[in-house]
């Protein structure tokens, strides 16, 4: 085989990548050296700003495997048929912290699925945990700004952390999975995904129903104490990594069971809750696990950086027989993460190779941009509709229509007969074990106890309380004791 030949961006042969071009032997180097400058130049610019969420990732190739039959509930091309498969991407990530962050931290984990369908990609956009910290997507700036880094101190502050969740006493359910023992998975491998939002499906037959997304970890939960997260961020700041890459490697591919809960759309507007609240789950007993198929990672990405960091996950990219729902923080990410990636990556980030459709083809009338690989022109119209064979409409949506009603303004959500923001944070740690709730009391004491304004503590204090009695007493006495010390 013949030796291959190093080259210019250009494509011009590389004559000496040793040695800069100089004026004479010790002279000053050359402006017209292009090599030198090229090389230079790209390498000045060889990262992207990272993402403002979600930064630090993983991610792997897999398929998606149909093993139980759904099309009474959806029509959706990929949950077609039983044994159908589909190529699916999977990234996951931590949230809070920068992209050269550890790993094995006490964060939500993003748990993001694009599935390359012969209808077009769909990407399900979700967490390891059920449930978020807030329901309204105009809090969220605010949100993220109080858990990264102060401006100030440059680190994540405890003051700041816990007087938004002061403020925010729907955050009690997240905060009380955050602070519990899955709020440090030992693995990515080792923890389930959920879809969190609830999202629509329609069948054949033009029925709507309201669904949400559980992801199951096949391989078991496992998870790490904060004393056992501390010594392994230390020792391998990239653990989370590390392990999803050597197990892929090692042929021991990770799996998760697809289930979903099935509410039929009338149910929504009686249900005693808010069902389109990402602050709350729907109850196994009122709406219980369908199994849909299985999930399996089985090949991992040749370059990071262009397919796990340039690789872009957009809720709003539905495929036909799924459509959203009216939960408030979905309806907002429906716009901010596909605008997110326009500005990482630019307007065509949807011709990357990781985001291209890999089992149709793309075919509409966007032109042009930054870095646009479709150069289409000569017989190939730029406007629609056209006399000139161009792609068109099909007529049919997506999804079910939602009915919607009453006057434009800034609107609570419905009150439900039994919408509470405590609740199901009570009802999570009553369903702790002793041991269990030992555990989550010493984490929440652990950053409550190092906020410096009382008033703050004791508006969090009042959450736990309200969630359950014995929660409230026991966190509260163990603030009191390490404020004491």
């Amino acid at each position: 085989m013949p030796q291959r030949v190093l080259t210019t961006e250009s494509g011009a042969p590389v004559a000496d990548n040793q040695n800069s071009a100089s004026a004479g032997a010790g002279g000053p180097l050359l402006l017209q050296d292009q090599h030198l400058l090229e090389k230079l130049a790209r390498f000045n610019r060889e990262r992207i700003p990272e993402r403002v969420v979600h930064a630090r990732g993983s991610g792997a190739y897999g398929y998606f495997e149909v093993t139980d039959d759904v099309t009474d509930y959806t029509y959706a091309d990929f949950l077609s048929s039983v044994g159908k498969r589909t190529e699916v991407f999977l990234r996951f990530s931590t949230v809070a912290d920068s992209l050269g962050g550890a790993d094995a931290v006490r964060d939500p984990r993003g748990f993001a699925v694009k599935f390359y369908t012969a209808e077009g990609n769909y990407d399900l956009v979700g967490n390891n945990t059920p449930v978020f910290f807030i329901k309204d997507p105009l809090k969220f700036p605010d949100f993220i700004h109080s858990q990264k880094r102060d401006p100030f101190t440059g680190k994540q502050e405890p003051d700041n952390v816990w007087d938004f969740w002061a403020h925010a006493p729907e955050a009690t359910h997240q905060v009380t999975w955050l602070m519990g023992d899955r709020g440090i998975p030992a693995s990515y491998r080792h923890m389930n995904g959920y879809g969190s939002h609830t999202y629509q499906w329609t069948n054949a037959q033009g029925e709507a129903f309201f669904v949400k997304y559980h992801f199951k970890t096949n391989q078991g939960i496992r998870c790490l104490s904060s004393e056992q997260a501390a010594e392994l961020a230390g020792k391998d700041p990239n653990s989370h990594q590390t392990d999803l890459l050597q197990a892929i490697e090692r042929g021991v591919n990770p799996s998760w069971t697809l289930h979903v809960q099935i509410m039929p759309a009338a149910d929504a507007a009686t249900y005693r809750f808010n069902p389109f609240d990402l602050t709350k789950v729907w109850p196994h007993a009122d709406y219980p696990l369908q199994r849909v198929g299985r999930l399996v990672l089985d090949r991992n990405p040749d370059n990071v950086f262009a397919e796990v960091e340039q690789a872009a996950f957009s809720p709003n990219n539905f495929v036909p027989g799924i459509g959203p729902s009216p939960d408030k923080m979905l309806q907002g990410r429906l716009f901010a993460y596909a605008d997110a990636h326009r500005y990482r990556l630019g307007v065509n980030h949807t011709q990357l190779a990781v985001n291209a459709p890999k089992a149709t083809t793309v075919d509409n009338y966007g032109r042009d941009g930054l870095m646009a690989a479709n150069a289409y022109g000569r017989d190939r119209k730029n406007y629609e509709p056209n006399s000139y064979d161009g792609p068109t409409e099909t007529g049919r949506p997506l999804s079910a229509p939602l009915a919607v009603s009453g006057y434009t303004g800034t609107h609570e959500a419905p009150a439900h007969t039994k919408d509470d923001d405590f609740f199901q944070a009570g009802e999570l740690y009553r369903l702790m074990s002793e041991e269990e709730r030992e555990r989550l009391v010493a984490n929440i004491a652990g950053g409550l106890s190092q906020v410096s304004r009382e008033d703050v503590v004791e508006k969090n204090l009042a959450h736990f309380h309200a969630a359950d009695a014995d929660y409230g007493k026991r966190v509260e006495e163990a603030v009191r004791a390490l404020r004491e010390d």
